[in-house]
Formats: C-alpha cells, structure tokens, sequence
C-alpha cells in the first residue's frame, strides 16, 4: 500500500510513466494547469501547493529510490513542484508562463552549481530541492528578463516587488 501510494504521488498521478521526457511532460502539464486553472494564479494558494508537493514528494520519493534506485525518472512530483515555484509571483501573460518553463527546464537539466549540489542529497530531499532551487533560478531569470525588456520597452513596466 505504501509503494501505491507513493508511486501514485511521486508520478504525478502517472504523468511520470510518459515513454519520452517524463519531466519535460509534467513541467508542461503544470504549466497548464496554471494556465486553465485562474485560482492558482494566486500566489499564496501557489506557494501552500508548492509546500505540499515538496512534502509528499519528499516522503514519496524515498519511497521510490528504496525500490527504483537513486532519483528514478518516473518520480515528477519535483519538476511539478518545481516548475510551480517557477510561475510564483509572475505577471500574469503567455509569455512569463513560456519564459518560467524554458528557464526552469534549462535549470532542472543544466544543473548548474548549487542546483547539482543539492540534487546530491539523499533520498526524497535530494529529488526535490533542486528542482525547487531550479524553479527559484528560473522565476527570478524571467523577472529579470521581463526588467530588461521593459528598460527597452519591449515589455510593460514590471511593477516593484
């Protein structure tokens, strides 16, 4: 029951079990869901899901690695977690959604410096806290993205934060 549940929680409801790029797939999956569902727009209600993704995904991939081994591609709990933080607090708009996928995903793979670093610890905490650092590179990228385009005018002003 245990293994059930976990694996049920860690896939994203099967998300995870998708042939090519798993985590591509859920990444896309939360942006869509971001962009279908307008109550998580709320950043409040965002950062709680955020905070319970984390924790399921904490418990549930442990679970995981004790029977796939270290950081198995079907757990995608983090990369929904992860690419969630990614939209936090972004103007609303297609184009700061499609901006947090890219970086997030650049992120989530490049694994530069401290995100590699944390991928490193062990268990469910090390599947899910370089995402969520992932996700916290990436939202601030495109805020400082969106900064850039608006000095040039590319963009509407970015309202202070």
């Amino acid at each position: 029951m245990k293994l059930r549940a976990a694996k049920l929680l860690s896939t994203c409801f099967g998300i995870g079990y998708f042939p090519v790029a798993p985590g591509t797939v859920t990444s896309m999956v939360a942006v869509l869901c971001y962009f279908f569902i307008p109550v998580l727009h709320n950043p409040l209600l965002l950062l709680f899901l955020v905070l319970l993704c984390s924790g399921a995904g904490i418990w549930a991939g442990g679970v995981m690695e004790d029977y796939y081994g270290e950081d198995p591609s079907v757990v995608t709990i983090d990369e929904l977690a992860g690419q969630w933080l990614a939209l936090v607090f972004l103007p609303e708009g297609i184009m700061p959604m499609v901006l947090s996928l890219l970086f997030f995903r650049f992120f989530d793979i490049a694994k530069p410096g401290p995100v590699d670093a944390l991928q490193r610890l062990p268990g469910g905490w090390g599947i899910m806290l370089d995402d969520l650092l992932a996700g916290f590179f990436a939202n601030i990228s495109v805020w400082v993205l969106l900064l850039l385009l608006s000095l040039f005018h590319l963009w509407p002003p970015t309202p202070s934060l």
